[in-house]
């Protein structure tokens, strides 16, 4: 027993170790990026109007930490962000259940769900600006519109490839598909709804970032855009740090 307990502590340590260095490797890369982009641009070796520096980053965001505009635009995308997530997640389960429900109104819908799925939703941007107007609700339903299709399919495919056995248990004990649903369907499915969640909260900014292009006055999305309109590159790179960091 005590054999095992020790190579169980090492291999614990191991992996451990092998952590920090994959962690200790990412922040080095970052830090050496950072510190060759910014000496590249001392040293006039890129243009830093083009390119910006992350100095000239650091001060803008500074800059807006002292007026504020910085918690403003980034509480705008973070809450309409937050809001797809979860009506991507509501309807994306109800729908896939509904389906599973009612197996011919799947074959029916199946072939359209391919379909909207497969769109590029950046183009259909400008017909919810006209039908909905320029305002957050727009926003808010074009990054919907980038992640339900996708969660819908992979959800029901899950239902799909439940074990057929464990559902044949269910109804020789009497069970009634409510009963399937709830007892094998859902809980066997809690990883794969987890690992959608997943995808979905970066879709769901993507969303939000391409409806803040073309239909918001404030946001992330929106600082980008105005950034590109008056050559103010350090706007545009900031906001993509601050969203991968």
């Amino acid at each position: 027993m005590n054999d095992v307990s020790q190579l169980q502590k090492a291999f614990v340590k191991s992996g451990k170790r092998h952590k920090k260095k994959v962690l200790a490797c990412q922040i080095i890369i970052f830090i050496v990026f950072i510190i060759g982009w910014e000496m590249a641009t001392r040293f006039k070796v890129i243009d830093s109007f083009i390119f910006s520096s992350p100095s000239r980053i650091w001060n803008m965001i500074a800059t807006m930490f002292h007026d504020r505009t910085l918690f403003y635009h980034t509480g705008i995308t973070i809450f309409e962000t937050i809001v797809s997530f979860f009506l991507v997640t509501v309807i994306g389960i109800t729908i896939a259940v509904i389906l599973w429900l009612l197996p011919t109104l799947s074959d029916i819908f199946e072939p359209y769900l391919v379909i909207l799925n497969s769109l590029p939703k950046s183009a259909l941007a400008p017909l919810l600006i006209v039908w909905l107007g320029n305002n957050m609700k727009t926003i808010i339903i074009a990054a919907v519109s980038v992640a339900v299709f996708g969660t819908i399919i992979n959800i029901y495919t899950g239902f799909k490839e439940v074990n057929g056995e464990k559902i044949k248990l269910i109804y020789t004990l009497g069970g009634t598909k409510k009963d399937v649903l709830f007892r094998v369907i859902l809980p066997s499915n809690i990883p794969n709804i987890i690992s959608s969640m997943k995808v979905n909260i970066g879709l769901s900014l993507v969303g939000v970032i391409i409806g803040e292009f073309l239909a918001a006055n404030a946001g992330l999305g929106y600082l980008i855009i105005y950034g590109t309109q008056v050559f103010a590159w350090d706007y545009i790179q900031k906001n993509f740090y601050q969203k991968c960091y």
